[in-house]
């Protein structure tokens, strides 16, 4: 199976850096307590057994550790694990070769598998339940199956769009669990761990600043705090205090409340453009400039969460949080949303 992807000295230290910030087991992984808790129940009884996990599937928005989890949940059972994506694998052929290559309790870890293709997804289904796959060679009057057995192996999925699998599919994983935002004091642990691996010096202030402003996900914490770094660096003789971490955050036109220059420009559309809405998606895209998959799965979620923004079933809609942030104070309409005052 070949990887469709090419890899540049950047992305490569960028993934060495990744590995090295990746917590290696439960007690080193800060936040989602529950679904921490769900997990070490699972692998304990599996490891007291002597069998293989179960299925298990991971979800939610990127960035929340569902690959370092995967790299967890292989560690403390003592298995080895595989990876690969649901776009790489577009053949049966490719979906085979790959099972085939597994040992007994084995993890195949797929990311992004609501992405795989239906016939690969359908050969899947015999493989997890009764551990094979039949194979059609050649096609027409000639063709014939070939049953390839495969190893008692723990298929371990993970998506940020669960609504997008086949029942099915989903329903042949025993386990599911869902990873949600992280909470501010679990960030700022991470901040500081990630801090003492890469010898960067932090004060407390300057681990709050990061954690604040990172949208809830630890990837963006780690992505700003290694911005920080550069910024310390060159101007804070190395140090990340509060207002360090201020003015570098700034530098990227991230607020205190942690939206990004694009998030600003769709709630201005929003308000300024459609009147508050509600305004359909396909209109905020072109005002904004940007593809509309990008703004319902990248800066929505965090929008809604936030209580900037609101789903109708008539489009978008700001709510006065929203207008209040862009110092205009929101009155109510005939519509029962916010209107501008003239």
């Amino acid at each position: 199976m070949s990887e469709r992807f090419i890899t540049s000295t950047m992305n490569k230290r960028d993934q060495k850096r990744d590995k090295t910030l990746r917590p290696q087991r439960f007690r080193e992984f800060p936040g989602q307590e529950k679904v921490k808790e769900r997990l070490e129940l699972f692998v304990k009884a599996a490891k007291g057994r002597n069998e293989p996990l179960g299925h298990l599937l991971l979800s939610g928005p990127p960035g929340l550790g569902k690959t370092t989890l995967a790299y967890i949940i292989a560690n403390e059972k003592g298995a080895n694990l595989k990876t690969s994506s649901g776009p790489v694998i577009e053949k049966p052929g490719e979906l085979a070769g790959l099972l085939t290559s597994l040992q007994e309790g084995d993890v195949l870890f797929i990311d992004e598998i609501h992405r795989l293709n239906t016939t690969v997804e359908e050969y899947l289904y015999s493989a997890m339940e009764d551990f094979f796959i039949d194979i059609m060679l050649e096609q027409g009057p000639g063709a014939r199956s070939v049953r390839l057995n495969v190893p008692r192996f723990t298929l371990l999925g993970a998506t940020t769009r669960q609504g997008m699998l086949s029942a099915p599919l989903r329903s042949r994983f025993g386990l599911a669990c869902r990873l949600d935002y992280y909470h501010p004091e679990d960030l700022i642990e991470i901040v500081k761990r990630s801090a003492g691996i890469l010898n960067i010096d932090i004060e407390e202030d300057g681990a709050l600043e990061i954690a604040g402003r990172c949208r809830g996900t630890p990837r963006i914490a780690n992505n700003l705090l290694c911005w920080a770094r550069d910024y310390a660096q060159v101007n804070a003789d190395n140090i990340i205090t509060g207002s360090t971490a201020t003015a570098a955050l700034e530098m990227l036109n991230i607020d205190d409340q942690g939206l990004d220059e694009m998030d600003n420009r769709i709630l201005e559309a929003i308000i300024h453009s459609f009147n508050g809405g509600p305004v359909g998606l396909k209109n905020i895209s072109v005002t904004v400039g940007e593809e509309e998959g990008t703004i319902e799965e990248v800066y929505e979620p965090y929008l809604i969460m936030e209580g900037f923004l609101v789903r109708t079933p008539k489009g978008r809609q700001a709510t006065p949080k929203a207008w209040r942030k862009l110092g205009i104070t929101p009155t109510y309409g005939t519509n029962d949303h916010p209107q501008l005052e003239f």
